[in-house]
């Protein structure tokens, strides 16, 4: 049987910790930053974690 392959578009997008969780950097902090509030802009800037129920999808398309 082949080897499962990772996909490489999920793979820069996701990534699994430790523990099993899957880190995500935020979206919307490319362009139009003069439209956002300062505090919208900081919390985007920090890492978000998937929810328990999507992260073993995203997990099975980035097992290595």
């Amino acid at each position: 049987m082949a080897k499962i392959k990772t996909h490489k578009a999920t793979a820069k997008r996701f990534s699994l910790t430790k523990s099993g969780k899957v880190k995500l950097n935020h979206t919307n902090r490319r362009h139009k930053l003069g439209l956002k509030t300062a505090k919208r802009k900081r919390q985007l800037r920090k890492n978000g974690y998937l929810s328990t129920s999507m992260a073993p999808t995203i997990a099975s398309l980035i097992h290595k």
